[in-house]
């Protein structure tokens, strides 16, 4: 991955290398799906400073974000929700082959496809789901701020609602709406601003003697995360140049090793408010100032990147039709 130290987060943007993803075509439905449990934390103290190292941070209202990454199982939800045709290709193949990152397995056929939580060295499901484009996240957030309907793709389930799709899957990343056109009010989940992600992230109200300030990393902490999963503090799922997280090895186990995380997994490693895995485990898409734009924001580093990604002072951009083994996203939403 291609990564830039912090300039202007609406100029000087860079994409990221990262192949094109690869799917299968659909569309139709059925009514029995479970509803998924996303635990949001609420993000308080209006009005912060920006970090002087950045120039951003600052929010002028109360918000709330997802408290961890979208999960496979989140996600396998989703898809058997609204994609038994799947044509706006809410499936990546790689979901069920990488096992790096696996996984989501398909079956049936088009206009009947099923999805399956896999066991890839164990369940898969509480891990962050991957090769996630912009569009792919725009559309879980669009299903989530509908209520979660089950039914074929359409401007009630994927295609409007937080963002008007209207059946787009390249192109430039569009606007959050301002009223969801199905429930009449502001959009209940989004994808969030890089300010919003880098609050959540990086900002603690108790830093400065109580004026408030930022860490460089999402852990609470200025000093590089290690990656021993458990209850130390100060630790993320990534690589810092000698043993990879899951599996404490310097070994790269490209055919059949999975290297996701639990999210949550680092248990005394959260931000100040209360996130996890903002740091590690997977990029995250974020949508920079919210404008219309041929590229959105990726942050937080992942699995086989070192603690230099991960710092507040770097950030990434890539057109929203892209994603690899290392990209997902999670979600916010307005103060309840």
């Amino acid at each position: 991955m291609q990564i830039k130290k912090y300039m202007s987060i609406l100029g000087q943007l860079t994409a990221l290398s990262i192949p094109l993803i690869a799917c299968s075509q659909g569309g139709s439905s059925s009514s029995t799906i479970a509803q998924i449990n996303y635990p949001l934390v609420t993000i308080a103290n209006p009005n912060n400073p920006n970090d002087p190292l950045t120039g951003i941070g600052s929010i002028d209202y109360i918000y709330q974000i997802g408290k961890y990454d979208v999960t496979i199982s989140q996600y396998a939800t989703f898809l058997n929700a609204v994609a038994k045709t799947d044509k706006y290709f809410l499936y990546d193949e790689r979901m069920a082959t990488d096992l790096n990152s696996a996984g989501i397995t398909r079956s049936g056929s088009e206009g009947n496809y099923s999805y399956t939580v896999m066991d890839n060295g164990g369940y898969s499901g509480n891990r962050p789901i991957t090769y996630i484009t912009w569009f792919n996240a725009a559309r879980f957030a669009n299903w989530m701020a509908n209520g979660q309907p089950v039914g074929v793709e359409d401007s009630t389930t994927t295609e409007n609602g937080a963002y008007n799709l209207n059946g787009a899957i390249t192109g430039d990343a569009i606007a959050k709406n301002v009223i969801n056109p199905n429930t009449g009010k502001a959009p209940s989940y989004y994808i969030p601003k890089y300010n919003e992600w880098y609050k959540a992230a990086y900002y603690s109200p108790k830093l400065n003697n109580g004026a408030g300030g930022y860490y460089l990393y999402a852990t609470e902490s200025n000093a590089a995360p290690g990656n021993v999963i458990g209850d130390k503090p100060n630790q993320a799922n990534n690589f810092p140049s000698s043993t990879f997280s899951v599996t404490q090895s310097p070994t790269y186990l490209y055919a059949t090793q999975n290297y996701l995380t639990d999210v949550g997994a680092f248990t005394n490693s959260s931000s100040y408010y209360g996130t996890f895995d903002q740091n590690g485990n997977v990029y995250q898409w974020n949508d920079l100032d919210g404008n219309p734009a041929p590229y959105r924001g990726l942050a937080g580093g992942y699995w086989f990147s070192g603690a230099y990604s991960m710092q507040a002072t770097i950030y990434n951009t890539n057109v929203p039709d892209k994603t690899d083994n290392g990209v997902g996203f999670r979600l916010a939403s307005p103060a309840q």
